[in-house]
């Protein structure tokens, strides 16, 4: 199949999954095409079967802003042309499925047909998608859709219940690359972050406010009284001065280490003995599969698709959003207890399986079937 993937090209959880799938799908042999504004972070060097397409925004003294999602829709309608492609697949609805919807019927008043898959990743419903000046366009464009998926049953349930739509939608969660067995600790790289006796939690994220990053710090400074420890924050954001600015009022600054964004993130994650995610929502929680991918237990809230990926008293513990101290407490019980901490990082690899790419490609691949023939 020659497979049109529209994405957001950042370090956001919709553009590494969208990436990482067409990385997956190429590397079976079908044609895909990446159609953004600039090169996807996780695209890496040339590989086989990957073709990429930039929407070019030129500047236009009439325009305050630019009209991005009429260029990436002509951008569409040019690459299905003169590329062949059989199907568009976007990720996040806005402005992805707007434009994807305006290419399509460009493209049937020129007798090109081309079906198109939405995938709701999370914030376009939960937070950007609940703004009422949204609404009628994101509940028009799931329901022209030709299929609609979404990373978890908590987003499709929140999808049914803030927008006006009878579209069938398909969970197909989030996936990652799964190991057979935990990777030995490197610990010669780990001493760059701390010392054998000191154990290192990590956050990674975008350090906005819907993660509560400052949740991370405080709770890290209770485990840190009690466990001497390290606080390695991966990725960057607008909250990240505040962070800065709290770990200095906490006193723990010199035991926090801000690394900025990494394009592969299991390098700090291996090093790590605990993954923090307090996030006020969460409609995957992509960040904690990674981390339970190379072994490391989760510490989260308890919202959205979380329970979903994080099971309570297995490969991590959940509790309620912004409940700091059951967070340190159930961090502090996991890192004291040597045997239930190896039981745990287990765990957590073999909950990672479940969501394995090899049982998720096909979900995706039944689907485009089903639309071309």
């Amino acid at each position: 199949m020659k497979i049109g993937i529209v994405l957001y090209p950042t370090f956001g959880g919709s553009g590494v999954v969208a990436t990482e799938l067409g990385k997956a799908l190429a590397k079976k042999g079908h044609e895909i095409h990446f159609i953004t504004y600039s090169q996807p972070v996780r695209l890496g060097s040339f590989r086989e079967n990957i073709f990429y397409h930039e929407v070019t925004i030129s500047d236009y003294p009439l325009f305050d802003y630019q009209p991005y999602e009429t260029i990436l829709a002509s951008k569409m309608v040019d690459v299905v042309k003169y590329e062949d492609l059989d199907i568009l697949h976007v990720h996040y609805a806005i402005p992805h499925a707007s434009a994807a919807f305006m290419a399509q019927q460009i493209l049937k008043s020129q007798g090109i047909n081309i079906p198109f898959v939405t995938t709701l990743h999370g914030t376009d419903i939960t937070l950007v998608g609940k703004d009422p000046s949204f609404e009628p366009v994101i509940s028009f464009c799931i329901n022209q859709s030709d299929a609609v998926t979404a990373v978890s049953q908590s987003l499709k349930d929140d999808t049914y219940t803030h927008f006006n739509t009878t579209r069938e939608i398909q969970v197909v969660p989030n996936f990652i690359k799964s190991k057979d067995f935990l990777t030995p600790i490197d610990y010669e790289k780990r001493r760059h972050y701390a010392k054998d006796e000191e154990r290192i939690l990590c956050h990674i994220s975008n350090f906005r406010k819907v993660k509560r990053v400052e949740d991370v710090l405080r709770m890290f400074a209770i485990v840190n009284k009690e466990i001497p420890s390290k606080m390695i924050f991966a990725g960057d954001g607008p909250e990240r001065n505040s962070l800065e600015r709290l770990s200095r009022e906490l006193g723990i600054c010199g035991r926090v280490l801000f690394i900025g964004n990494v394009s592969d993130t299991s390098h700090v994650l291996e090093i790590s003995d605990l993954f923090i995610l307090p996030s006020e929502t969460e409609s995957f929680g992509l960040a904690a599969l990674e981390a339970m991918a190379v072994g490391v237990p989760v510490i989260s809230s308890n919202t959205g698709g979380i329970p979903e990926v994080n099971i309570h008293g297995v490969s991590g513990y959940l509790s309620e959003v912004g409940d700091l101290e059951d967070m340190a407490k159930n961090a502090i019980q996991l890192l004291k207890d040597e045997t239930k901490f190896q039981e745990f990082k287990i765990n957590a690899l073999t909950q990672a399986k479940v969501f394995s790419l090899e049982n998720v490609l096909p979900l995706y691949e039944k689907i485009y079937e089903n639309l071309i023939i």
